[in-house]
């Protein structure tokens, strides 16, 4: 990006939060300034919620030629300590750091102009996956793979003077980072929300006029749940609200579009390491989907649609064969924004093809549907199983409102299947209504209701967690296989 590009709307507002904004013109004045700071460090390590200081510590990296580490503020204390360790001599900057990268001149500095200085083979952002039962591993993202996601999915510039995106992710997560990036280079201002609340959000959709956001499906979900069955949201200005970064159940991705009956619907599926999404279903097929009396068509609402241009995405079997459509394999994608590289590491194979860990199928146009992560594929009794179709299937129950399936380890199958439930009912009534719409072998072996579900900060489903907890328990909870088949 060049500078005079972003100049080019200098007086209009970029970023607001709380009532405050910065224009273009100040947002450069501020990166430049904080460049200058910056400059010969190993790193900027930002470890704070989203801020007007967020987007000036991101470009003002840039702007030095150092890599900006957006690290999760959440952490504990040792886990903060871990990864600050690994960047030694860094420029850290917390919640009382941010303030002073706001004072700055008025006046755009007269070096500020002219092409951005940085190396597009330079990492520009590390970002730490979420590490829930291990260290985090640093994936490494550099110019060119931001670039090369903006140049194949952004048309410069395209936004209308008023549009408005309101960003409720957090900054270390990736869609934290595109999404800055996406509005600001399509010229939309970015309005962030402090701290996710369903009431919130609607309220400052509603008072800023937001024309489009993003969100993870947990928190599609609460806002769901906020608005009374059968109402409209009341956001006419909302055109475009898109989803992802977990699997989102149909029940609420059909609520939702009812409740929005005027907004364009986006799912969009990626990882860190592929610099943001890599497919999208977008809003006529949304429609189509809704609308649908062909069970195919109308099945994809809970797919992930189809590769972005510049993105090449193929299945294939454990022993490495291309899967046909309709067959579970695993995921591989290639391309110029596709990274797939850890600080010491790549896992790109020798043709640049990534491993997502993700196991899919593809039907017949290209539509990929994301069955969860090969490491949570339940074996049982020899058969694969993949939690997400029992965990559709559950979601259907009017009484459910989440629901995890996890195999958890059992002497004479290899593991039994257990559900975890957040909503009311019976368990064995659900049991038996599962099982009339699965095969024996896929119905829950055991089924517990919770009151909520171990997750990340980002409403990611912590699996691993739930299964360590499961193996731990004792008395009522204790899932124990209530039958043998």
């Amino acid at each position: 990006m060049t500078l005079e590009m972003a100049a080019s709307a200098a007086e209009r507002a970029a970023v607001t939060l709380d009532g405050r904004s910065l224009t273009a013109a100040r947002m450069l004045a501020l990166a430049q300034r904080a460049a200058g700071r910056f400059r010969g460090a190993p790193a900027v390590l930002y470890r704070a919620p989203n801020h007007l200081a967020y987007p000036v510590a991101l470009f003002g990296a840039a702007l030095a030629g150092v890599p900006f580490v957006p690290v999760n503020y959440r952490l504990g204390g040792d886990q903060l300590a871990e990864i600050e360790g690994r960047h030694p001599g860094a420029v850290r900057l917390g919640d009382d750091d941010l303030e002073a990268l706001l004072e700055a001149p008025d006046e755009l500095p007269a070096q500020a102009s002219g092409q951005a200085p940085w190396d597009q083979d330079a990492v520009a952002v590390i970002l730490y996956t979420s590490g829930t039962t291990a260290a985090p591993k640093a994936a490494l993202l550099r110019h060119r793979h931001l670039l090369a996601y903006v140049l194949n999915t952004l048309e410069f510039g395209s936004a209308d003077e008023g549009d408005t995106a309101l960003v409720a992710v957090p900054p270390y997560h990736i869609a934290g980072l595109t999404n800055l990036l996406s509005n600001l280079y399509t010229g939309r201002r970015v309005v962030y929300l402090p701290a996710f609340g369903a009431a919130e959000w609607l309220d400052t959709v509603r008072r800023e006029k937001v024309t489009h956001a993003m969100l993870v499906p947990t928190m599609l979900a609460r806002i769901v749940d906020e608005i009374p069955a059968g109402a409209d949201a009341g956001a006419p200005s909302l055109r475009s609200l898109a989803y992802g970064g977990a699997r989102a159940p149909r029940p609420v991705v059909e609520k939702a579009l009812r409740a929005f009956p005027d907004t364009d619907f986006v799912n969009a599926y990626g990882l860190t390491e592929t610099a943001s999404s890599i497919a999208v279903l977008g809003p006529d097929d949304h429609r189509a989907a809704l609308a649908a009396t062909d069970a195919a068509v109308r099945d994809r609402i809970t797919s992930v649609g189809r590769a972005l241009p510049g993105v090449e995405l193929v299945l294939r079997t454990e022993g490495g064969e291309p899967c046909p459509p309709g067959r579970t394999g695993l995921v591989y994608v290639r391309g110029e924004q596709i990274s797939g590289e850890y600080k010491g590491r790549s896992a790109l194979d020798v043709d640049g093809w990534f491993p997502t860990g993700d196991l899919g199928r593809l039907d017949t146009d290209g539509y990929l549907f994301v069955e969860g992560r090969a490491d949570d594929t339940i074996i049982r009794g020899g058969e694969n199983i993949a939690p997400a179709e029992i965990e559709d299937v559950l979601l259907a129950h009017p009484g459910v409102r989440e629901a995890v399936v996890i195999g958890v380890p059992d002497d004479e199958w290899g593991q039994r299947i257990v559900a975890v439930l957040v909503g009311a009912g019976e368990s064995e009534e659900i049991r038996l209504w599962a099982k009339s719409r699965l095969r024996t072998s896929k119905t829950p072996d055991t089924i517990v209701f919770r009151a909520d579900l171990p997750r990340t900060s980002t409403g990611k489903l912590l699996r691993r967690t739930l299964l360590a907890e499961l193996k731990g328990a004792e008395g009522p909870e204790d899932p124990k296989n209530p039958e043998k088949r």
